[in-house]
């Protein structure tokens, strides 16, 4: 898996995973948001996800398992000689629900970060799977400007890899409700003020034992524009 890196060698370790169909450049550099950690003296990690960025991209079903995104970032922890509590973590949308799972089996930052994710999006993401599937099956058919159309649009912006995405959709485990409890570690959940993509992030704030809910302004795609979200996220780690 490759990552990108920013800020200071011996700054704090921060790793931070963007999204499904995005990469790091695009959730992360490119409005601000990791040059706002950096300037704090944190060392931003970015992974490009499997199928994804710089990153491995394979068509073949032999090159994705049960629960990669989480095996490939817990293996980049390991590479890198993080101690538990000596970094910090988090993630947008699939990145945050990566999060998640790397929580649930025993990744142990200072704090995480949870944002463009609501609890429906981490018991069960089915139907967010089937709209995927959808626009990736559909390339070139979606009525303009349709929700579809705009996933493939912005697909297209990052140079996305339908075949390879096909594949991971089928490799996103869901989380059990009664795992969240076991989280006590501070966890931010964020999200846009009008993003109920993956459900409701205040449910999943409530959900967790010790989380802090913070709203910015936007939807799950224009979120990620702004400069608020990089604002909250600085001022969290």
């Amino acid at each position: 898996m490759i990552w990108h890196g920013l800020g200071p060698v011996d700054g704090r370790p921060v790793i931070l995973i963007h999204g499904l169909f995005s990469n790091a450049f695009t959730n992360w550099v490119r409005y601000g948001h990791a040059a706002k950690l950096a300037a704090k003296g944190r060392r931003v990690i970015m992974p490009d996800l499997r199928a994804h960025g710089s990153s491995a991209r394979p068509h073949d079903p032999s090159g994705y398992s049960h629960d990669i995104l989480a095996d490939d970032n817990l293996a980049l922890i390991a590479q890198l000689g993080l101690d538990d509590g000596g970094y910090d973590l988090g993630g947008y949308s699939l990145g945050g629900r990566t999060t998640a799972r790397m929580l649930v089996r025993g990744a142990r930052p200072g704090r995480a970060m949870l944002a463009g994710m609501g609890l429906e999006g981490l018991l069960d993401l089915g139907s967010r799977v089937d709209f995927f599937r959808t626009v990736l099956e559909g390339a070139g058919t979606h009525q303009k400007f349709s929700s579809e159309w705009m996933a493939e649009a912005f697909l297209k912006t990052t140079g996305g890899d339908p075949t390879a995405l096909l594949l991971l959709l089928d490799h996103f485990p869901n989380i059990a409700r009664s795992a969240l409890a076991d989280l006590d570690l501070p966890i931010l959940v964020l999200t846009g003020s009008e993003d109920q993509d993956n459900g409701s992030a205040r449910a999943l704030a409530e959900a967790l034992p010790n989380a802090v809910y913070r709203e910015v302004p936007g939807n799950h795609m224009s979120a990620v524009t702004l400069p608020e979200l990089g604002d909250a996220m600085a001022a969290w780690f």
